[in-house]
């Protein structure tokens, strides 16, 4: 392992705060090299924002770097530790095949980590062999940078490195590393590990660090735990409230996947839904539907008071008043999901102001899109059109008489039509990832190294409200299958 040539050759401005967090938090260790490592993708606006240099990363040394053969310069990698709730069930976690390299300052003066998935084994591996294959690790790169586009919070993906070497699961797979970015890696999971085996004062700890990475301005209230529950509850609620209006399935909403920071992390099982209807799952382990499409809020603001429970020491000295606060400030889940999520709808309807009668208008329409079995993406997006296409939903008599209320609707507010449509077309996409549209990008890279599929499919993605012809064949909805479609935890 060698250190990488000077910082200005590529721009890595790293520093390590978290490395200054108690020890217990982590363990030092460098990446494990690979045998002949290859760019496959770099994300050039990202890297730029970053203030990185496209060349030098391109470069020998820059994408030993990204291979966890050099470490770049400031670097100080290290494997986190973590606990979390899979499937409602607690375990010891960490980072099995992650490292974080740092925390890069940006031109910007933002602090975001670096970190590197799939650069071999840490004390954390368990029986895992600490390394990633070549498709789970484009379909996070896919996905996020489409979450990204859809103004979504989301970590992002800066590279993916082929490594050169083999790695089993069922068959034998290419090897490859993930570079992603992140506000940062703090999870409720991380809270969790330190509340079950450390002591207050580390988790008083963790806490601070927390609030002056990600809420500084409330670091310096006087009740400043209750302040970052209160924060990481309004973060998740108003995340969660984004991943329902454009039908995103998280698939495995784990407490070790859930960021203190409100951006959304960990693209394994995840999809987008075709077909309306809030019992999709599309994760082959989630065998009881526990991470529905439906479900995700309740599963959010159960994962929530998990993270409520561990800033309890810290909340007060009165365990029975410390409750109290954290059951009060839980209750807030509900009420800012929902006003972002009927917020969210009443744009994607066109309107500028709020009736009663909304909520009903909204379910109505939900109700039909589930009954006759309509695409999620393409209704509104036909509604937002001049000229929508016809379906069994938009011919229906049940359509045409709640069509005439929107309408109606429509017209009892100020805003003229042509502002209604532009906040339409600004709220729905007009394509999302279709699940078939990334198997095949990720089946001609994988099987054979054509990504020139992918390519085409990530600038579609890049402007996911352009509503231009050149989308037009990435919104057409896959024929039905006899089998439904199932996504694997492989990232």
């Amino acid at each position: 392992m060698t250190k990488s040539r000077e910082l200005t050759d590529t721009g890595w401005n790293l520093d390590n705060s978290y490395a200054r967090l108690p020890k217990t938090l982590f363990t030092r260790l460098n990446p494990t090299p690979v045998p002949s490592p290859q760019m496959i993708v770099l994300n050039h606006p990202l890297a730029k924002s970053l203030g990185l240099n496209i060349q030098g990363l391109q470069s020998k040394d820059g994408v030993a770097v990204f291979a966890g053969n050099q470490v770049p310069e400031g670097a100080l990698p290290l494997a986190q530790a973590y606990a979390g709730h899979q499937f409602g069930h607690f375990s010891l976690l960490g980072d099995g095949r992650a490292l974080l390299l740092g925390e890069q300052f940006t031109p910007q003066g933002e602090r975001l980590d670096i970190v590197l998935k799939g650069s071999g084994r840490t004390p954390y591996s368990r029986h895992g062999d600490g390394r990633a294959t070549l498709g789970p690790m484009l379909r996070e790169y896919i996905i996020s940078e489409a979450m990204n586009a859809l103004g979504i919070a989301t970590t992002r993906s800066l590279a993916v490195v082929s490594t050169g070497e083999s790695v089993i699961r069922e068959t034998s797979l290419s090897g490859a590393i993930l570079t992603r970015v992140a506000a940062s890696h703090l999870r409720v999971g991380t809270f969790q590990y330190v509340a079950k085996w450390g002591s207050v004062e580390e988790l008083g700890a963790l806490a601070d660090y927390a609030l002056k990475r990600h809420f500084p301005e409330v670091e310096a209230a006087e009740s400043r735990y209750l302040a970052l529950l209160q924060r990481v509850i309004k973060s998740q609620a108003e995340l969660i409230a984004k991943w329902q209006l454009v039908g995103f399935i998280h698939g495995v909403m784990n407490t070790d996947n859930m960021t203190i920071s409100g951006e959304t992390i960990d693209y394994g099982p995840c999809a987008f839904m075709d077909d309306y209807d809030p019992t999709t799952v599309f994760s082959s382990i989630d065998h009881q539907g526990r991470y529905a499409y439906g479900n995700q809020p309740s599963i959010g603001s159960w994962n929530l008071a998990r993270f409520a429970e561990t800033l309890l020491p810290l909340l007060h000295v009165d365990q029975v008043r410390a409750i109290e606060q954290a059951q009060d400030a839980l209750r807030g889940f509900s009420k800012v999901y929902y006003q972002n999520w009927l917020a969210g709808m009443r744009a994607k309807l066109g309107l500028f102001n709020e009736e009663i009668e909304d909520q009903s208008l909204i379910d109505e329409l939900l109700k039909m899109m589930q009954t006759y079995h309509a695409d999620y993406t393409n209704t509104f997006r036909a509604l937002t059109s001049e000229a929508p296409k016809n379906t069994d939903l938009l011919s229906s008599t049940e359509f045409t008489q709640w069509h005439k209320r929107w309408r109606a609707r429509l017209g009892r507010q100020q805003e003229t039509e042509d502002s209604s449509q532009q906040l339409m077309r600004t709220s729905n996409p007009a394509i999302i990832p279709r699940n078939h549209r990334v198997e095949e990008a990720l089946d001609a890279a994988v099987e054979q190294g054509d990504y020139s599929v992918m390519k085409r499919l990530l600038d579609v993605l890049a402007n996911p409200y352009n509503y231009s012809l050149k989308q037009a064949d990435y919104c057409i909805v896959p024929e039905q299958s006899d089998s439904p479609y199932q996504t694997f935890c492989g990232t």
